[in-house]
């Protein structure tokens, strides 16, 4: 059985990579379109909306911060699910009381279910040099 906090960041991915690839439309029809789309009721998307909504409010400053971490790597280069991995470890680590050992093992999770096979690895090593830099570790 998974967490709430565990579905909350699977839901948040899943709305954030849909945001993504239909070119940043309102997240509110995003997260519409999924729980109608996929039968699920709208309450069970409350969490990883909300997340969700986090992320999109402050994209910019989240990406400047990937950017700024993953060295030798654009943004725009990495796949739509490892960026929103990213983002959503990001805000975790700048913008929440959460363990950044916490954040860190959840944003490897979720890059083991929905990213390809060297995106965990990937997604660590970000993940720990942001939370070095920004003074959580």
């Amino acid at each position: 059985m998974l967490r709430p906090e565990t579905r909350a960041r699977a839901r948040a991915l899943q709305l954030l990579y849909a945001w993504d690839l239909q070119k940043r439309p309102p997240l509110g029809e995003v997260a519409e379109a999924l729980a109608n789309g996929g039968g699920a009721d709208g309450r069970r998307w409350r969490a990883g909306l909300d997340l969700a909504r986090r992320v999109v409010a402050d994209v910019d400053q989240l990406d400047a911060h990937i950017a700024a971490t993953a060295e030798h790597w654009r943004l725009e280069r990495l796949g739509v699910v490892e960026r929103n991995i990213l983002r959503l470890g990001a805000l975790e680590l700048s913008a929440t009381s959460t363990p950044p050992a916490v954040v860190i093992d959840e944003a490897v999770r979720l890059a083991r279910w929905f990213a390809g096979r060297e995106a965990p690895a990937f997604i660590n090593g970000v993940l720990d040099a942001l939370a070095r830099r920004l003074g959580r570790l």
